[in-house]
């Protein structure tokens, strides 16, 4: 046997591995958080579509499949590929491959942005001041390495304290293989005090955090020293949405969850995110989810009923 050929097999004992454990640490379906910033999920069932916003996390597959859209892009990941996200965006997911004997498995470690600049620090990476904006979320490879990591991060969860010592060494040590990956400059714009890509992400933050106030384009352009043109240019390359999108599906997830999780009816709900007018929020809730609010509140609840969560926040 050659080496290609042990680096594989070693490779498919690893993902057995991780699959193995992860369905140990969380038999039912589901979504838990056993260490800080390690989220586990589960699903025996294929599902439909979940509207939420991402983190900024690092995210693996042991077993199954899932898409994620963002902006009407496809990013399509499995136990082959990882997911990074660097940015809190509203998203679409679900779930392409999964069973009772098969679960989906997946993992999703939570990125701080101090830490990967402290990271960079110690491997003498500082990224130029202007650098291009890239998007947000991209899918790549699963390399030996970051397989490796992650199935050492994945055992700390026999051994509470093995996980108080080590949890932060191997969290920054898959920082540190996706800073010198094929993703390092995506991770990289998380830490850039300059250039494009950081005030884009000062103004994500702004309408993520006021998204039920009136949207000045002119002003958050201004507040982050962009010219209005350049700011939705460079919006859209990260964010794969104008200002004004990204917006309208965060108040209308946020409506969706407030009706489901508050049951409120929909015209509160409207009105709770941002929505003067009921008419016209009910014709865009019905345009991003395709039914009315009352009829995909309906549905929900006959959801949660049968155990099955249709609305989160995480990819």
């Amino acid at each position: 046997m050659n080496q290609k050929e042990l680096q594989t097999q070693q490779e498919q004992h690893q993902r057995a591995e991780l699959a193995e454990r992860m369905a140990r640490a969380i038999p039912a379906d589901g979504v838990i958080q056993p260490l800080q910033g390690l989220r586990l999920a589960r699903s025996s069932k294929m599902r439909q579509k979940v509207y939420g916003v991402s983190d900024p996390t690092f995210c693996v597959i042991a077993q199954g499949r899932k898409e994620v859209y963002l902006g009407g892009n496809p990013y399509q990941y499995d136990p082959h590929n990882y997911l990074l996200a660097t940015a809190e965006l509203p998203i679409v997911s679900w779930v392409l491959e999964a069973s009772e004997e098969q679960p989906y498995l997946g993992l999703q470690l939570c990125l701080d942005a101090s830490v990967v600049g402290a990271v960079m620090v110690e491997i003498g990476q500082v990224p130029p001041q202007n650098q291009k904006a890239v998007k947000a979320i991209e899918v790549s490879p699963l390399d030996s390495t970051l397989l490796d990591a992650t199935v050492r991060l994945v055992r700390l969860l026999d051994s509470q304290g093995e996980a108080r010592v080590l949890l932060p060494l191997i969290t920054r040590e898959i920082v540190y293989r996706l800073l010198v990956g094929e993703q390092g400059h995506r991770l990289r714009q998380m830490t850039i005090l300059g250039g494009h890509t950081h005030r884009i992400a000062q103004a994500v933050e702004k309408i993520c955090r006021e998204f039920n106030q009136p949207l000045y384009v002119e002003e958050i352009a201004r507040g982050i020293g962009m010219s209005v043109s350049g700011f939705h240019h460079h919006f859209k390359e990260v964010t794969a949405m104008s200002p004004l999108q990204f917006q309208k599906q965060l108040r209308l997830q946020e409506a969706q969850r407030l009706m489901i999780g508050e049951a409120l009816d929909a015209a509160t709900a409207g009105y709770r995110v941002g929505y003067d007018d009921a008419s016209q929020f009910n014709r865009e809730y019905k345009r991003l989810f395709g039914v009315t609010p009352m009829r995909d509140v309906e549905r929900l609840r006959e959801a949660v009923e049968i155990g099955t969560d249709v609305q989160g926040k995480r990819i």
